[in-house]
């Protein structure tokens, strides 16, 4: 089985930043969390406004926490949007119910941990968040 290693979150944060300034995209934040949702890394870039590490977790953990992306969060919270919004306060690092949290497969297809990205547009997070997971050699839920 495969691990989401610190080695990992590095070269996931960096392509990440490295996408959103080739697309020249707001200042980002990126959070990389293992499958229990504990923070591996996280950075955020110069400018980047004072709440994006609990968006960014939020994000990633919410993604965990269903078992599905944040865009389907997303999804769900226009279809059920008293269930999603009852979550916040129960998940340890909330429920973003927006694009950019993604999560990670191992080997055998289940999840080793996710990214969430936040900073700019959530397609724009999200496109960054899959350049970072493809750029360690590993796999984004679909």
């Amino acid at each position: 089985m495969t691990r989401l290693t610190l080695e990992h979150a590095k070269v996931i944060i960096e392509v990440a930043f490295a996408k959103g300034i080739e697309l020249g995209l707001k200042p980002l934040s990126v959070a990389v969390l293992d499958a229990g949702g504990h923070l591996i890394a996280f950075q955020r870039a110069n400018g980047a406004s004072t709440l994006r590490p609990e968006i960014a977790m939020g994000k990633a953990s919410g993604a965990l926490a269903l078992g599905v992306s944040s865009r389907k969060i997303g999804d769900m919270a226009a279809e059920r949007p008293s269930f999603v919004a009852s979550l916040g306060p129960i998940a340890p690092h909330g429920v973003i119910p927006a694009a950019g949290g993604v999560i990670v497969l191992g080997d055998d297809g289940l999840p080793i941990g996710a990214v969430g990205v936040t900073g700019d547009t959530s397609d724009n997070d999200e496109a960054c968040a899959l350049a970072g997971i493809a750029a360690a050699g590993l796999t984004a839920q679909g």
